[in-house]
C-alpha cells in the first residue's frame, strides 16, 4: 500500500514534531529550575514510588533520632542526679561514722550532726523528686508531679517504664526505678537518714546503721550502672540513625535530584534542536497565494 504525502500531511508532522521539541525543551528548563528529576509522579512512576519508600524511611528515622535525644535528656538527667545521690550518701555514711564516737563528741557536737544529716534528708528528697521536662524521672510513668511524698510514699506504679523507640526493632527505657533507688516509706533512705539524726539526738549508737546506710548505698551504684549502660545502647542507636541519615538522602538525591552540569547540557542541546525544528517547520509552511493577498 502506498501511502500519499500531501502538503497538509508535511505541515501536520512538521507542527507535532515542533510541539514536541518545545515541550522536551520546556521539560528541561522547569529540571534546571527546580533541579529535580521529574515534577510529577506520571513523568516517572518508578522513580516517584522509589521516592515515596526512601521518604517514608528518612521520616521514621527522623523520628527515631527525635526520639535518642529525648532518650539522652532522660538519661543525662538520671546519671547527674544519681551521681549526687551517690555523694550525698557518702557524706550521711562519713557521718554516721563520726557520730558513733559516742565518747569523743558533745552533745552540740551531735546536734549539729542531726542539723545537718536532716538537710541531708531534704537534699535526697528533693533529688528524688528530680524533673525532665515536667516529668518525674523516678516515677515511671506516673502523672504525679513528685515520685515521692513528704512522708515518704510512692507515687508512681510499680513496674511502670518509660520507653523510647530507638529503631526499627529496638526500644529503650529512659527512667529509673525509685523504689529501687530510694525504697519507700520506713525502710526508705530518707527514712533512714531521719532515723540516724533521731538516734543521735536520743543518744542512741547509729553505729549500727553503716550497715542499712552500705545496703543503700549498693543499691544506687546498681541503678547507676544499668543507667551508664543504657546510656551506652542510646549513643550507639544516635551513631547508627546518623548514618542512616546520610544514606537515605544520597538514595533520595539519587532519585529526584539532576546534576545542574549534564541538565545545563542537555538543556543547550535541546535549544539548538529546537530551532533547527523552527527552521524547517518555518520552510515547510511556506505561505500561500491567499497569505499574500490578505
Amino acid at each position: 500500500m502506498i501511502t500519499r504525502v500531501t502538503q497538509q500531511t508535511s505541515m501536520l508532522a512538521a507542527q507535532r514534531n515542533l510541539q514536541s521539541n518545545a515541550a522536551q525543551l520546556a521539560k528541561l528548563q522547569d529540571q534546571a529550575m527546580t533541579r529535580k528529576a521529574f515534577s510529577r509522579a506520571s513523568e516517572d512512576p518508578s522513580g516517584a514510588a522509589d521516592a515515596l519508600r526512601i521518604r517514608a524511611q528518612q521520616r521514621a528515622n527522623d523520628q527515631h533520632s527525635r526520639n535518642i535525644d529525648n532518650g539522652l535528656g532522660w538519661v543525662t538527667t538520671l546519671d547527674s542526679t544519681l551521681t549526687a545521690v551517690n555523694d550525698l550518701m557518702k557524706r550521711v555514711r562519713d557521718l554516721t561514722v563520726q557520730g558513733a564516737n559516742d565518747g569523743s563528741l558533745s552533745s552540740t557536737a551531735k546536734e549539729a550532726i542531726a542539723v545537718e544529716l536532716d538537710g541531708l534528708k531534704d537534699q535526697l528528697l528533693g533529688l528524688a523528686n528530680t524533673q525532665y521536662l515536667g516529668r518525674s524521672v523516678f516515677a515511671g510513668n506516673s502523672s504525679a508531679g513528685a515520685a515521692f511524698n513528704p512522708d515518704f510514699s510512692f507515687t508512681g506504679t510499680p513496674g511502670s517504664t518509660v520507653d523510647r523507640r530507638i529503631g526499627p526493632d529496638s526500644t529503650v527505657r529512659v527512667d529509673s526505678d525509685g523504689l529501687a533507688v530510694f525504697g519507700q516509706g520506713a525502710t526508705s533512705a530518707f527514712a533512714l537518714i531521719e532515723g540516724i539524726a533521731a538516734d543521735l539526738r536520743g543518744g542512741t549508737n547509729i553505729g549500727t546503721r553503716l550497715t542499712a546506710i552500705d545496703q543503700s548505698m549498693n543499691a544506687i551504684r546498681t541503678e547507676h550502672s544499668a543507667v551508664g549502660s543504657r546510656h551506652a545502647v542510646i549513643m550507639r542507636a544516635e551513631e547508627a540513625v546518623m548514618d542512616k541519615t546520610v544514606s537515605f538522602e544520597a538514595q533520595r538525591a539519587g532519585v529526584e535530584d539532576i546534576e545542574i552540569s549534564r541538565i545545563i547540557l542537555d538543556l543547550k542541546a535541546q535549544e539548538i534542536t529546537y530551532q533547527a525544528a523552527l527552521g524547517v517547520t518555518a520552510r515547510v509552511l511556506q505561505p500561500t497565494l491567499m497569505d499574500f493577498l490578505r
